[in-house]
């Protein structure tokens, strides 16, 4: 047993997402909340993304018009590789174990980011597929988004649209450039988005090929999402990660088996940034 309910896996897997309570402990939760808000204050010494992934892209993402008086901190690149309770919650807690109860029960780390829409800005994120960024062999596969800050209707929460991970992968090109985004006259043919939003500590479950987007924080308070994504043992990447870190393909539930799983789908191979993160991407074209 782990900590989702028989009901909770069922909703998983019929919507696409699960919400689940209480998804790290208090002290993990606190120490994250220092980091965000001490990675903030760093950046108010830069005027543009800084430091350095493993791919020598920068770590720290800003949003365009970001100051030191006005802070735009919106993307950390594989956070574990430069905080402690980053790494420490991404191989032990209950989020983990609420993963492994759903695409494990042998899981592997796939990447893991922070995404910060800080008070006053126009971050947002909009409609895609995860997927869409990371062909696998299969895709049992998914992100637990944790809510580093609480989540409200105005701070741009997750929105999801359920069911669609049983549907198309969508192409997230547009006139030959990536974009990353799913176009108008595809996201017409959906029901509505439904908002995912809670307490700090919440966090939300959600399959790699749902629809998602989020809007912008219209709130003076930040909205902090640590996203920690995790795939089966047994799926392989099939071009270079997004996120590449220095844990991608740890086995953190289960063992390794040294399987690989395949599954039948197609789609359009994704790009992988040149910048800082697929913000950049995604601002490359408007879904039409």
């Amino acid at each position: 047993m782990g900590p989702l309910s028989s009901e909770q896996v069922e909703a998983f897997w019929r919507d696409g997402y699960v919400v689940m309570d209480d998804a790290v402990s208090p002290e993990d939760l606190a120490d994250l909340k220092s980091a965000v808000a001490a990675w903030v204050e760093e950046s108010r010494s830069h005027d543009g993304p800084w430091g350095e992934t493993m791919d020598h892209r920068p770590r720290f993402d800003v949003q365009p018009g970001h100051s030191a008086d006005a802070p735009a901190l919106r993307r950390v690149a594989s956070p574990q590789e430069v905080c402690d309770v980053h790494l420490r919650v991404m191989r032990d807690s209950p989020l983990v174990d609420a993963a492994a109860q759903l695409v494990g029960p042998n899981l592997e780390v796939n990447n893991v980011k922070t995404n910060c829409k800080q008070p006053g800005t126009t971050t947002e994120i909009r409609f895609h597929q995860d997927f869409a960024y990371e062909a696998h062999t299969n895709d049992d596969m998914l992100a637990v988004l944790l809510f580093v800050d609480d989540v409200t209707p105005e701070n741009g929460p997750l929105e999801v649209v359920p069911g669609t991970h049983r549907g198309p992968i969508f192409d997230h090109w547009q006139d030959g450039v990536f974009t990353g985004t799913i176009v108008d006259d595809d996201l017409a043919g959906l029901d509505e988005p439904v908002a995912c939003h809670g307490p700090a500590g919440t966090a939300c479950l959600m399959h790699t090929r749902l629809v998602h987007g989020s809007a912008p924080n219209l709130t003076d308070v930040p909205r902090t999402l640590s996203i920690f994504s995790y795939r089966s043992e047994d799926s392989r990447i099939l071009h270079p990660n997004h996120l590449p870190s220095l844990h991608e393909g740890e086995v953190v539930r289960g063992e390794a088996t040294g399987r690989i799983r395949c599954v039948a789908y197609e789609m359009p191979i994704a790009e992988v940034p040149e910048t800082a993160s697929f913000f950049d991407q995604q601002a490359r074209g408007v879904p039409s």
